[in-house]
């Protein structure tokens, strides 16, 4: 499975494939399961569908690296215009998660603050606006804008990576700023000096820093993860430890283990769903599928029809 992975994660940089497979019809087909489409009112539609089922929504529109302050301020713009229209569409208190390099991080930190600064300030006080994080050379940066912005604004929370030796530290580090924490398993590729490169590893240190976090005073964990059998262990730590049911959240990709979602906040537990939208869809799409290859196997389905 790491081989497949890898090959996986190495195509998602592939400027060929980025150019050529969006516009093959089964290839589509396959990401329309987990993309409700590429435009704000795509997105829409899924979280009003979400909600219905009592299920939280985190919108995210895909994109990176930005080369351009203009397009950075357009990307900022487009936000404003999403938290517009999710907030008199939605009702069960939408949030968004934004990836600093949209915002134009690459171009110097003053573009970026300022366009970070503006979105936070539009977002209502009792929602959090989640810092999303990229790969291991930004989470210094990351975490360095993500404390400036708590320091100024409650209701700012970051996603960090379980995959990373460095995370459990991080963790330590936020504490005292009473951080909301979004926890995944990470979806780059990282070298092993950097990252577990075993799989059971990256799932058990999962499980530790979700235990450090409950543990923690102040911390408000989400746990971003569709493994069964790692919820399952969660739900029963959170029992022992006595914490109530909405001490923490769940959070899972769109159109990922509906079931688990469905399951989950007919439990009365907090479940939100990231519903992800746009046109630069085909490296976010590779890291999907590296991150459960399971879902390979539903991408040759629609190759064969």
């Amino acid at each position: 499975m790491s081989v497949l992975r890898d090959a996986l994660l190495a195509g998602s940089h592939n400027q060929f494939l980025r150019e050529t497979a969006p516009k093959l019809p089964f290839v589509r087909r396959s990401v329309s399961r987990f993309l409700p489409g590429e435009e704000i009112e795509d997105a829409m539609r899924a979280g009003v569908e979400l909600e219905r089922n009592n299920l939280r929504v985190l919108l995210t529109r895909i994109g990176e690296n930005v080369t351009e302050a203009k397009e950075a301020n357009a990307v900022g713009d487009h936000y404003l215009q999403l938290m517009s229209v999710m907030h008199q569409r939605l009702r069960l208190r939408p949030e968004v998660s934004v990836k600093l390099t949209q915002l134009g991080l690459d171009l110097g930190i003053a573009l970026c603050m300022e366009n970070l600064c503006r979105l936070i300030e539009a977002m209502p006080a009792d929602d959090i606006f989640w810092i999303d994080m990229e790969s291991s050379e930004y989470v210094d940066v990351t975490l360095e804008l993500y404390q400036r912005c708590k320091r100024r604004y409650p209701n700012v929370g970051v996603c960090l990576q379980s995959y990373l030796y460095r995370t459990e530290k991080d963790i330590a580090e936020l504490a005292p700023l009473k951080p909301a924490i979004r926890l995944v398993k990470g979806a780059y590729k990282e070298p092993a000096d950097v990252a577990y490169p075993k799989k059971a590893d990256v799932d058990e240190n999962f499980f530790h820093l979700t235990r450090t976090m409950l543990r923690t005073p102040g911390i408000f964990p989400v746990m971003a993860t569709h493994d069964t059998v790692l919820i399952e262990r969660i739900k029963k730590l959170t029992v022992e430890m006595g914490i109530p049911k909405d001490g923490l959240s769940y959070t899972f990709l769109y159109g990922i283990k509906k079931a688990e979602q469905l399951r989950l906040a007919q439990e009365g537990w907090d479940s939100r769903v990231l519903v992800s939208y746009g046109k630069a869809w085909f490296p976010w799409f590779m890291r999907r599928l590296a991150e459960r290859p399971a879902n390979v196997w539903f991408v040759m389905r629609n190759l064969l029809g």
